[in-house]
């Protein structure tokens, strides 16, 4: 049976703990509460020990949004996403 959740090394050698999706599902409420209660620990989810998709609480989501689209921040944040999106190479620190 595989694990409900898996650790993921990261290109910059930090590692993150990866929910599995099903999993992740069943725990919005209880994250929603902790978001409630001040917590700002994302969730981060995904299949085949990948993350894929991270729930954060709302306020941080709105700060990261802004700050993304910031004129003088937007060029290089965009670039950097999309070299990332478009290496088929896997991410970690071994293959930089």
């Amino acid at each position: 049976m595989d694990s409900e959740e898996a650790s993921y090394l990261l290109p910059d050698g930090e590692r993150v703990w990866v929910i599995k999706t099903s999993t992740a599902a069943d725990l919005l409420p209880q994250m929603l509460e902790r978001f409630r209660f001040g917590h700002t620990d994302p969730l981060i989810f995904g299949d085949s020990a990948r993350p894929e998709g991270v729930v954060v609480p709302f306020e941080l989501w709105r700060t990261l949004d802004t700050r993304t689209f910031h004129e003088d921040g937007f060029d290089t944040t965009y670039t950097l996403a999309r070299a990332r999106l478009t290496d088929p190479a896997p991410q970690s620190p071994s293959n930089k």
